[in-house]
């Protein structure tokens, strides 16, 4: 049995930084400190912050005298007003990539053009986004919602960082068809992009592919529906002991890729809990990177 790990697997520059802020705000601070919501969509990363007295909330009472962590994927520039009214201190650890496209956002908003945003309109990200075009760009989901726009005379497209690039590739082209000027924004991040590749590329090559991840995490769950699509035998688990034997029954190539926001150690959990598994069935294993 051979485990290959994908190319980009683990924390993202963005998250990093996000970590690296929370914890020197913590040792820094000495009043209350909360992020505003989850700073990463990570279950067990949150844990680990709650028991770093790092702790998570959407309840602007609660933020009186209190130091706020502004979550990784941004917010509206009314919420941020907000937060700076509440609290005693903001810390903005909003990813610089996603800072990037709200400055884009707000930049567009301001022209004589249709706006649209590519993403899922639930997402933090998104609603960032929303508040930053002050309630002007219209969010698209799919290509359906896409097909049924009429035509227009300019527009503007661009998308959540952590978009499916072929979705947003082809919702592009339904576009093109019904707008005389179409500006189109690829605002997907290079590490996103990157990971999506590996992961596909990786697909084609196992029997099994796990992704690991935060259920709630846009880019891990990208990653699945990519992946989903090669492979069928493609698993989302967000811890190794959810690992089964029967998963992995009859493969020989296991592939493992993991969300911008998975820990480096929970795909190390999983080499060792498959390790663990083929030893007990009686087969050996190998364990390689995927290759460049």
């Amino acid at each position: 049995m051979e485990i290959i790990i994908a190319r980009e697997s683990g924390f993202c520059y963005g998250v990093k930084r996000a970590l690296r802020l929370a914890r020197e705000t913590r040792q820094q601070e000495k009043s209350r400190v909360y992020t505003w919501g989850e700073l990463i969509h990570n279950p067990a990363v949150i844990k680990e912050l709650q028991e770093e007295e790092i702790i998570p909330t959407e309840d602007m009472n609660q933020l009186k005298g209190a130091t706020v962590i502004i979550r990784s994927h941004g917010v509206s520039p009314e919420t941020y007003e907000l937060l700076k009214s509440r609290a005693k201190k903001v810390v903005d650890a909003t990813c610089p990539i996603v800072k990037k496209i709200q400055q884009l956002t707000a930049r567009l908003a301001r022209q004589k053009l249709e706006l649209i945003i590519v993403g899922n309109p639930n997402h933090p990200e998104i609603k960032g986004l929303l508040g930053t075009s002050q309630g002007k760009a219209l969010i698209v989901e799919n290509e359906s919602q896409a097909a049924a726009l009429p035509p227009a005379r300019r527009r503007a497209i661009l998308a959540q960082s952590t978009q499916d690039r072929e979705l947003f590739a082809r919702i592009v082209s339904l576009l093109v068809s019904k707008t005389q000027e179409l500006r189109v924004y690829n605002t997907i991040c290079r590490s996103t992009q990157i990971r999506q590749q590996s992961t596909s590329e990786l697909a084609s090559q196992v029997d099994v592919l796990l992704i690991i991840g935060g259920a709630s995490s846009s880019n891990t769950t990208k990653l699945y529906e990519i992946s989903r699509r090669i492979q069928p035998r493609t698993y989302f688990i967000e811890k190794a002991e959810q690992i089964k034997p029967e998963m992995l029954l009859g493969a020989r190539k296991i592939g493992i890729s993991g969300g911008a926001s998975t820990p480096p150690e929970a795909i190390q959990e999983a080499v060792i809990k498959i390790k663990k598994i083929s030893q007990e069935s009686g087969r050996e294993e190998t364990t390689a990177p995927c290759p460049r």
